[in-house]
């Protein structure tokens, strides 16, 4: 099974790894693990077979992981388009409650005009409203939660010809 990103916590740290252990560790080819190597993995040495150091498998993997993260500021939503976070255009935002505790605010992007989300708890609310304005909006009713069952059925109905 290939896996998108490879975790760094399937490592051994107190293991060494040939080129060929790392790639069945992560179901990937030997190719990408002599990549990772040219891209800075260090080994234990230029000779064969080419060990790898787990403890240093698993600092890089996790380095790799961490490098392109943007984190968002309170009040900061990430534009997957642009791949920065933004604050939404006019400082204003839509919350639309998924739980009791917990919903998603929705906003416009400044520069491409592309819909930004952020999930968001009713405990952080608060220091997001004092950046910006946020409108509540109700959250979409399920049908398990409906009382009354709807009545727009054509069971009874019968075709004619």
């Amino acid at each position: 099974m290939r896996k998108r990103r490879p975790s760094y916590r399937l490592v051994k740290i107190n293991y060494s790894y040939t080129v060929e252990e790392v790639a069945r560790l992560f179901g990937t080819h030997r190719n990408t693990v002599r990549a990772w190597v040219n891209g800075g993995l260090p080994t234990c040495d230029r000779k064969r077979p080419m060990l790898i150091l787990g403890r240093e498998l698993a600092a890089y993997l996790k380095a790799r992981r961490t490098k392109n993260k943007r984190p968002c500021q309170p009040g900061e939503f990430y534009c997957v388009r642009c791949r920065a976070p933004k604050r939404p255009a006019g400082e204003m935002a839509d919350y639309i409650p998924i739980t009791a505790s917990q919903g998603n605010l929705i906003g416009i992007c400044p520069e491409c005009g592309g819909m930004i989300y952020r999930r968001a708890s009713l405990a952080k609310l608060p220091e997001i409203e004092r950046i910006l304005s946020i409108t509540f909006t109700e959250a979409k009713r399920r049908v398990s939660e409906s009382s009354l069952p709807t009545v727009n059925s054509d069971f009874g109905r019968s075709e004619k010809p």
